[in-house]
């Protein structure tokens, strides 16, 4: 997986709630686990995830093919600022992420609000269904 060329702070615990950007029938999500970070890091440290991390989640509320199952989600926006590498901030009014296959292809046709121009970086096929990009 390619790395991402700004400084992204990792926000998203296990246990956190965010929205659902596609129209795959998810409405909200809550965060299991991150996928391919190895659990974390340090001892006795949390997990978090930030823009561009692949995540494990349950779809708390939309439709009943998802409900309650596990599924993997690519988070695309965060409320925590994302520092990148010309000294330029941004932040986003809310957290979002979108259901991807086995194969980091999106579920969905299309997605709902901007997404981070690092998430373009590391997952090009997301590009083509955004309909904005920061």
């Amino acid at each position: 997986m390619k790395g991402i060329s700004s400084r992204v702070m990792k926000t998203l615990i296990p246990g956190s709630v965010f929205v659902c950007a596609d129209n795959s029938g998810a409405h909200e999500f809550r965060m299991i686990h991150l996928i391919g970070k190895g659990g974390g890091g340090r001892h006795g440290k949390q997990a978090a995830a930030g823009i561009g991390d692949l995540v494990s989640c349950s779809v708390r509320k939309g439709s009943p093919t998802y409900l309650k199952k596990p599924v993997r989600v690519l988070v695309i926006r965060q409320r925590a600022s994302v520092r990148r590498a010309n000294g330029m901030r941004i932040k986003f009014e809310d957290n979002a992420g979108i259901i991807v296959g086995e194969d980091n292809l999106p579920v969905g046709t299309e997605i709902k609000g901007a997404i981070a121009r690092e998430v373009v970086e590391r997952f090009v096929k997301v590009a083509g269904i955004a309909s904005r990009i920061v």
